[in-house]
């Protein structure tokens, strides 16, 4: 039997619904002392690792990782490094990193070394908003000292290059304007530069789904479908393949519905032998702050069945007490 599959028919409202809340009673100090406690001697005390990870904000898990190197002279990163090991570990060390942090390590992981992992590439890039690519971007300079559009022009190429480029210029209409008449003429200029002619035409589709404001997006295919008589996913589906397809398959999915698309990806990367722990880290890490109760919800939809509950039967030890207590 088939898996059931997010519906992305219906647009949604994004509405950010963090799953991840700023710790009341919040103690850098008192935090920095439990975490140090927690890892010197024979034994470490993962369970009070996990308590503070889990349930402080990226920005107090910096004044912790401050106050650390400030009262023991040693970098939390590394202690923790040395104490932890596997799923359990990276999956702490995310944490550490401010969110833009993480995520332009975990585009230099996709681009260095012989080979490409193009699907992280699209997850990051194709689904995040100007100010969070900006952010990337600054980061991925400060970290690495080098430019972000210039190894994602070094390591991809042709057309799936060009739609990363354009959204890498964090140049999309934030706004909430729909304009009708926009609507139509995008969607007849995607027609005809997708089905309406032999080949594709890249620059009107970049144009449109790196650009647009997310209502206006929903307008644009609802046009689209009203003068074709096909979904846009459809028509992209039967015009382009490979990454370019995936690429442009997750604009459209999270202007029609962000969580849905999260949803999804961590349902194949639980389903079948085997667990896709990278990418179950790099969602639940990245998204917690953003719309990780909206994506659970969405999972239980539409899978019928909890997220915590699949993690929990997916994944085992520290690692998986660690990614549940972020889901509360």
């Amino acid at each position: 039997m088939p898996s059931p599959s997010v519906q992305f028919s219906k647009p949604r409202p994004n509405i950010l619904q963090p799953a991840a809340h700023s710790h009341q009673e919040f103690d850098a100090d008192r935090d920095a002392k439990k975490l140090h406690k927690a890892c010197k001697g024979m034994g470490t005390d993962e369970s009070a690792i996990i308590e503070i990870l889990s349930s402080r904000s990226a920005e107090q898990r910096q004044q912790i990782k401050e106050k650390y190197k400030t009262v023991y002279g040693k970098d939390l990163g590394e202690v923790l490094k040395k104490d932890l090991s596997g799923n359990f570990e990276k999956a702490a060390l995310a944490l550490l990193d401010r969110p833009c942090e993480y995520s332009a390590r975990e585009l230099q992981k996709a681009m260095k070394g012989i080979g490409t992992n193009e699907s992280v590439l699209i997850e990051i890039l194709c689904t995040r908003t100007n100010k969070e690519i900006r952010a990337m971007k600054d980061a991925y300079r400060r970290l690495f000292g080098k430019d972000l559009e210039s190894d994602v022009k070094g390591d991809t190429s042709g057309s799936l290059q060009k739609i990363l480029v354009s959204v890498l210029q964090a140049d999309r209409d934030e706004g909430n304007d729909v304009d009708n008449d926009l609507a139509g003429q995008d969607a007849k200029d995607l027609y005809e530069a997708g089905e309406g002619r032999w080949g594709t035409d890249e620059l009107a589709f970049n144009n449109v789904l790196a650009k647009r404001n997310l209502k206006q997006l929903n307008a644009t295919f609802q046009a689209y479908e009203t003068l074709v008589g096909k979904d846009i996913e459809e028509a992209i589906k039967s015009e382009t393949s490979g990454d370019l397809k995936t690429a442009y398959l997750t604009l459209v999915r999270c202007a029609r519905d962000c969580p849905g698309y999260f949803a999804e990806l961590l349902y194949e990367s639980m389903k079948g032998a085997g667990t896709d722990e990278e990418t179950l880290i790099r969602i639940v890490v990245t998204r917690a702050e953003v719309d990780l109760q909206a994506i659970k919800e969405k999972f239980q939809e539409v899978y019928q069945k909890s997220l915590a509950d699949t993690i929990c039967s997916d994944t085992s030890g520290d690692f998986r007490k660690l990614l549940v207590a972020l889901l509360h």
